[in-house]
């Protein structure tokens, strides 16, 4: 955790994460993309255990878009069971490391298994108190804001940016201060476009599965040396 009082405080408290890279990674070194995915997997937890222990207090992981259905059935068959294993076997590793676990994202679409398997891991990481990680699973931001007017207009409200807000998948959380997205690319991919509206964005060379502790360091100090404006002018004039 960052201790010195003046530095935690800009530390920002929401992160988002653009996995980026797995199947590059594994082509780099002759290897399957479902090798990639699987390095992916061990990055994710060794962040995951970095974010926590430096009070960072939600980590939002685009873990499955709506779009990453138009890979082969293979891959997406293959990603699906790697979450699978994921909520299954992570709950010590939750325990732990005191994370509770939320979802963002479309139900339909996703089998029967992993529901009841997401759903257990949100119920049984409920009342922990650390970090909030939120997996952004069968997600895309407009799906989102589609869903969140469909959910407003039900209960009769009026559209307004705050109605939009209170029916997002997860209306409590703060917004993202910092997108993180590795492997060079420069694109949003309909990651929490509502959400990130003025977040800052930083772009990793890297692929996703060689990320670990300082590469997320890294980010976050380059965040902290950043002036955030809103759309204002700056403190000390332009």
């Amino acid at each position: 955790m960052i201790s010195d009082q003046s530095q935690s405080d800009q530390v920002p408290k929401h992160i988002g994460i653009i996995m980026d890279g797995n199947g590059r990674w594994a082509q780099s070194r002759g290897l399957s993309r479902s090798q990639g995915h699987l390095e992916g997997l061990k990055a994710g937890k060794r962040i995951v255990k970095a974010a926590a222990e430096m009070g960072i207090s939600c980590l939002t992981l685009y873990t499955f878009s709506t779009e990453n259905w138009k890979r082969t059935v293979e891959e997406t068959g293959f990603l699906m069971g790697l979450i699978r294993q994921y909520l299954r076997q992570e709950m010590d590793f939750s325990r732990e490391n005191n994370i509770r676990v939320r979802h963002a994202g479309r139900r339909e679409g996703l089998s029967r298994d992993i529901l009841k398997d997401l759903d257990d891991t949100v119920e049984d990481t409920k009342d922990f108190t650390g970090l909030l990680v939120i997996l952004a699973l069968n997600y895309g931001g407009r799906d989102e804001i589609v869903r969140s007017v469909k959910r407003l207009i039900a209960a009769n409200e009026e559209v307004s940016e705050a109605s939009i807000a209170r029916h997002l998948d997860n209306p409590d959380i703060p917004d993202p201060e910092l997108i993180i997205r590795t492997a060079g690319e420069f694109r949003s991919s309909n990651f929490l476009l509502w959400e990130a509206a003025y977040s800052e964005y930083y772009i990793s060379q890297k692929y996703w599965p060689d990320w670990d502790e300082d590469d997320l360091k890294d980010a976050i100090k380059n965040y902290m040396e950043r002036e955030r404006r809103f759309g204002g002018v700056p403190l000390r004039g332009n």
